[in-house]
């Protein structure tokens, strides 16, 4: 990367990681995916019980390896059965460490997701004892509007193909929503593969350190 960008990038992650800490969010800077399994270790310890929602920045990072030690108890929903990712989704708000990604990181410091099972955002909402968000300098957006717009152009449209989802913007490469300049946040397909059903804002934090966002200086996810 450029270092005159580079120096601009990281000006944006520290001013938004200021924000989070405010809002009583943990925050910290990879400079690359590579040094993200570093920072999770030394946030994670012997014994816990770890699982993920659906993420692409985290297979990016590989953390497989990491995860995937005796020292932890890691419930990898790659290696189950859809029963037993079912089972999981609700084994998960007991979970000691919860990993996911954002789908959008405001510059005043929320988090913003949406989902189509649900089951990602309610355990960043709630249950597992800690949270950790990974996501590249890409997602951070300057409000919960461009959160909006990011969602249904460069997040649902690439999942919708990922997941095999039939939907209009796996169709068209955007949310049906756009083109109209009065829709509501929540507006979108009707179909049944849809994936924005809901929607969650983690503003401040009544639980202080819960959630820990780990900014990365590279692109990474959708």
């Amino acid at each position: 990367m450029d270092n005159n960008k580079k120096v601009i990038i990281e000006k944006r992650i520290a001013k938004v990681g200021e924000n989070l800490k405010k809002n009583n969010m943990e925050f910290y800077y990879a400079e690359t995916k590579d040094k993200v399994a570093d920072i999770v270790k030394s946030l994670i310890k012997k014994g816990d019980v770890i699982t993920n929602g659906g993420t692409m920045t985290m297979a990016e990072c590989n953390l497989a390896e990491l995860l995937n030690s005796p020292d932890y108890n890691y419930l990898d929903r790659s290696k189950m059965t859809p029963e037993e990712v079912a089972e999981l989704y609700i084994k998960a708000f007991s979970a000691d460490v919860y990993i996911s990604s954002s789908n959008a990181i405001t510059e005043d410091g929320c988090l913003y997701n949406v989902d189509g099972n649900s089951n990602r955002i309610a355990a960043i909402a709630f249950g597992p004892k800690s949270v950790i968000i990974i996501a590249g300098y890409n997602k951070i957006v300057k409000d919960l509007k461009e959160a909006e717009v990011r969602v249904k152009r460069d997040a649902a449209p690439p999942n919708c193909i990922r997941l095999n989802c039939p939907t209009y913007c796996a169709e068209k490469g955007e949310c049906i929503s756009l083109s109209n300049n009065e829709r509501q946040i929540s507006d979108g397909c009707g179909g049944d593969g849809r994936i924005c059903c809901n929607y969650l804002i983690s503003a401040h934090q009544r639980h202080k350190g819960r959630i820990k966002v780990i900014i990365v200086g590279e692109e990474l996810g959708y």
